[in-house]
């Protein structure tokens, strides 16, 4: 019949984690699903973000590890490093994950092409109009770029991760996640890195103790940082003009990366929808990831709440029903060392008039750590003093990324400091054993 509206359970708009993996449960559970993706399958942490990145710290990593082989007694004439190859393995690595995905939503509709939302829970993509019960948009971000002259001449995030071949002195604008594991995978390439950060230290969002630990480390490796500096304009001829400490001052580069953060992609259409937005213009949200739209959610990096894959994908599940735990969702840096957190820092707890037990333990003591030639690090946990709960760790040093999920499921189960300390029992020699040895430190 002409004009009938073709409907469906769930439509969902974009195809990153915040999108295929609820589709994939929701099509193996028999519900009708639709998806629309207007480019990759995977979004931006598979093709522009975690997955990319990802593999070129492994390339950073192996070349870091060849260079100190003789100290393991093992030698190595001579060895030479290819950007280009790394790059090239990073993206067969992502052809074979994206294949995964296309197989994981081989019972979900897919179309391709960009979704626009109409009033009354109607999104058009293609010329065709749908609807459904619910919708969830989970569109993800793009890279920020600074309002400055000469932002242009910079390259962002994507761009930096589609190039094969890196001139020797980079900048990077900006001292966040982004920028300090493009600064970290840099310098095992042997390039001359410099990092400007506006704030007063690196990695805002983790405890100061923690981040200054970890601009320590990177120091050492040749990584040079301006904190508490406001990039005023990049020249012509790569000069990054600037004010910091000191008053204003430039630097020469021959390569300029912006990474200053993230703002939304939002579907075309979303405010004459009626859905509205905060004050920085994400999608607002309550704690169902319902929009200001009954039966319209949205979900990733498009809300701005916790800007991280894993996030999407859990907050997708809120939006289906699923009770999931989003206080407790662990981050982090893939940086040589690695860094990594879950729940507030020392700051956060304090203000929020907690009386904390703070416990650290550096990794120099542990066995595992020294055994690896990796000792340069610490871990950091805040306790509440009355309960002994943990309300955050933050770690620096060897496989942080993988000992944060300790903590995590250890906040999960509410487990308390005396637990942690005295009752649980760590295989020796592990590097988890740092873990209990904070708790054991705490005071």
């Amino acid at each position: 019949m002409a004009g009938l509206m073709r409907s469906a359970e769930f439509i969902i708009i974009g195809g990153g984690p915040g999108g295929y993996e609820v589709a994939a449960e929701l099509a193996a559970a028999g519900r009708k699903v639709i998806l629309i993706e207007r480019d990759q399958l995977g979004g931006t942490c598979l093709n522009r973000g975690c997955i990319p990145t990802k593999c070129l710290c492994a390339s950073a990593s192996v070349a870091m590890t060849v260079s100190s082989a003789a100290e393991f007694g093992v030698e190595v004439a001579s060895f030479s490093v290819d950007y280009g190859k790394a790059v090239n393995r990073a993206h067969s690595v992502m052809d074979q994950l994206r294949q995964g995905v296309e197989a994981m939503l081989r019972d979900v509709e897919i179309i391709r092409g960009e979704a626009t939302l109409k009033p009354d829970k109607i999104v058009k993509v293609n010329g065709e109009e749908l609807t459904a019960d619910h919708i969830i948009i989970a569109t993800g971000s793009k890279p920020a770029v600074l309002d400055i002259p000469g932002a242009s001449l910079t390259v962002t995030s994507d761009k930096f991760l589609s190039l094969t071949e890196i001139p020797q002195r980079v900048a990077i604008i900006g001292g966040g996640v982004i920028g300090l594991e493009f600064a970290s995978i840099l310098a095992a390439f042997g390039r001359e890195v410099t990092v400007i950060e506006y704030c007063k230290e690196v990695l805002p969002p983790f405890d100061s103790d923690i981040a200054k630990r970890l601009r320590t480390a990177l120091s050492r490796r040749g990584i040079k940082f301006l904190t508490s500096t406001r990039v005023i304009a990049v020249e012509h001829g790569l000069r990054i003009v600037y004010e910091g400490k000191k008053g204003k001052d430039s630097l020469e580069c021959d390569l300029a990366v912006m990474a200053v953060g993230r703002r939304p992609v939002l579907p075309e259409g979303t405010k004459d929808a009626g859905i509205e937005l905060d004050g920085r213009g994400f999608i607002k949200v309550d704690e169902l990831m319902q929009t200001s739209v009954p039966g319209i959610y949205a979900v990733g990096d498009v809300n701005g709440r916790c800007m991280l894959a894993h996030a999407a994908a859990a907050q997708a599940r809120r939006a289906i029903g699923s009770d999931v735990n989003l206080d407790v969702i662990p981050s982090a840096v893939f940086t040589q060392p690695e860094a990594a957190m879950v729940g507030m820092t020392e700051e956060q707890a304090r203000a929020k008039d907690y009386d904390v037990m703070i416990g650290k333990a550096a990794f120099a003591a542990n066995g595992k750590a020294l055994a690896m030639g990796e000792s340069d690090g610490t871990v950091k946990i805040i306790f509440a003093r009355d309960s002994g709960f943990i309300l955050g760790c933050h770690i620096v040093g060897p496989h942080a990324a993988d000992l944060i999920a300790e903590v995590a499921a250890l906040m999960f189960g509410m487990t308390t400091r005396e637990e942690l300390a005295d009752e649980l029992v760590h295989g020796h020699p592990t590097l988890s054993e740092v873990i209990q040895a904070a708790a054991r430190n705490a005071k």
